[in-house]
């Protein structure tokens, strides 16, 4: 597989190499892979939420950001 980074991208990752943070442009690649790999991990949880959310939109269901503000403006006076 052949790969093309930007002239800014291959600099930074080299810098990295030279630096010793990585033994090689391959390994800071899959370090970057598994990293993003373990943020869409993280955040899997939201997937439902925010489908059900933009379902709720399409069907015209929905709050007014006034409310949801002052509702969140309470809850925070509320919890200080």
């Amino acid at each position: 597989m052949q790969i093309h980074l930007t002239k800014d991208q291959e600099d930074w990752l080299q810098a990295q190499v030279s630096a010793g943070r990585f033994s090689s442009l391959e390994e800071a690649l899959a370090e970057a892979i598994d990293s993003l790999r373990a943020e869409d991990e993280a955040l899997a949880w939201a997937k439902p939420l925010v489908d059900e959310g933009l379902a709720e939109l399409n069907r015209g269901v929905s709050i007014p950001s006034e409310e949801v503000f002052a509702s969140l403006e309470a809850l925070l006076r509320k919890e200080g």
